[in-house]
């Protein structure tokens, strides 16, 4: 099989690409040929926190669309043809490669309505935005219908599913912030109904647009630079839950006499810890490829960078370490050449 990888050499991390042996799966492991790929931050993220010899290179990549090859011996939700996607184990290797070993818990059927590019943007946003509206902020569709979100950081790729989940889902009020004018209509074009801007003072717009407290906060973007006016924000016994780590230590305490609380959404947790539950991603993407196919949803994709190469994915990696990417940037299957 063929892979694209990083490894560390004198003082330095490169981006490679080379070959090994095509792995068998055993096991619930399926072997999948990745026909397409989609870059996310925690891509560049983990590439900047290889500091060691990397042997063979360290493999990056953690959303996929493909086909079974082939299955292990314990495999029953899959068979050799299914076309799938899905979003992986962090640790493990990446989909940054011709083929992927992925346990098949984590893996959905891929919506019958998109081609290979078209699927491969969903799968770590959507479970993460999933993950963050249903399990974490425990929003019920029925006793929640009409309440307020904010969603900082609308546009991007958790943003962009987030945004529709809310919206057409459970049936909410959907606050999103932009601070661009093509971000600003993307969002509105996904069902948000005010926008706001993140880079400005968003206390006072919720003043000036005479907006409620929100319920829930959901935040995308730096949960350092937002903690204070998320504090400030929140309605009493609302929810806040972020996606980005911190670097700052902060006083839960301003949310206390709100009894407010704050929680995390790391979409990789079931993997990493092998939970018992770890079956509800296969069920959530299956749901989210039913939503996509009865046209309750559409698929967030904005860009296609070519076919995975070393050029294409640093490029890919440059345009989201910058911070203006709007939906999804993905790349087709490796050359055969």
């Amino acid at each position: 099989m063929k892979a694209i990888g990083y490894q560390y050499d004198n003082d330095a991390v490169s981006c490679v690409q080379f070959e090994q042996p095509t792995p068998e799966p055993k096991g619930h492991d399926l072997l999948v040929k990745i026909e397409a790929v989609s870059v996310n931050p925690v891509d560049y993220k983990v590439r900047q926190k290889i500091a060691d010899t990397q042997n063979p290179p360290r493999i990056l990549g953690w959303d996929a669309a493909g086909v079974v090859e082939s299955v292990g011996e314990k495999v029953s939700l899959f068979k050799q043809g299914d076309r799938v996607f899905y979003a992986g184990d962090i640790t493990r290797s990446g989909s940054n490669a011709s083929h992927q070993l992925v346990d098949e818990h984590i893996v959905g059927r891929m919506p019958e309505s998109l081609d290979f590019p078209g699927a491969a943007a969903l799968p770590l946003t959507s479970i993460t935005a999933w993950e963050a509206l249903f399990d974490r902020l425990k929003i019920d569709p029925i006793l929640d219908r009409n309440k307020q979100i904010l969603i900082i950081g609308g546009a991007g790729g958790v943003g962009s599913i987030a945004i529709q989940l809310t919206k057409k889902i459970a049936h909410l009020q959907v606050v999103a912030t932009a601070s661009r004018e093509e971000s600003r209509e993307w969002c509105l074009s996904l069902g948000a109904d005010i926008i706001i801007n993140h880079r400005d003072n968003m206390v006072e717009q919720y003043q000036q647009q005479t907006l409620s407290r929100p319920d829930y906060i959901l935040c995308l973007n730096s949960t350092d630079h937002h903690f204070k006016t998320m504090s400030e924000l929140i309605a009493p016994q609302g929810m806040i839950c972020s996606i980005v780590e911190t670097t700052q230590s902060h006083d839960l305490d301003e949310l206390k006499s709100k009894s407010a609380g704050f929680v995390w959404e790391f979409m990789f947790t079931r993997s990493m810890y092998k939970t018992a539950d770890r079956i509800k991603q296969h069920e959530l993407l299956n749901t989210i490829a039913d939503l996509i196919d009865s046209g309750k949803l559409k698929t967030t994709l904005k860009e296609v960078f070519g076919q995975m190469s070393v050029e294409n994915i640093m490029k890919a990696h440059e345009q989201l370490e910058v911070g203006s990417s709007i939906g999804k940037v993905v790349l087709t299957q490796m050359s055969n050449s």
